[in-house]
């Protein structure tokens, strides 16, 4: 089972990915201050509403990250397959 990181307030899609099989999690911004935060997941999907939301524009990180604005649950999700593969 993957594990999911999903930025609070997109409650919509981390309940689709819950029921899609997926191990979700949500986050806010405060804990991105935390340098090995997404070590442990999978993916994460914020909102970029902000620019740098994720305090992450100059740190190597392994992990895929999908900006959710303007997509579906169901594209959020087909975008996270398509980088786990």
């Amino acid at each position: 089972m993957k594990n999911i990181a999903v930025q609070k307030g997109l409650s919509h899609v981390a309940d689709y990915l819950k029921n899609a099989g997926y191990r979700v999690f949500e986050f806010d911004t405060s804990q991105k201050n935390h340098g090995d935060f997404f070590d442990g997941f999978d993916a994460v999907v914020f909102t970029g509403l902000d620019d740098n939301v994720m305090g992450i524009q100059n740190t190597n990180i392994n992990v895929p990250f999908i900006e959710a604005s303007g997509m579906t649950p169901e594209e959020i999700k087909d975008a996270i397959e398509r980088k786990l593969q």
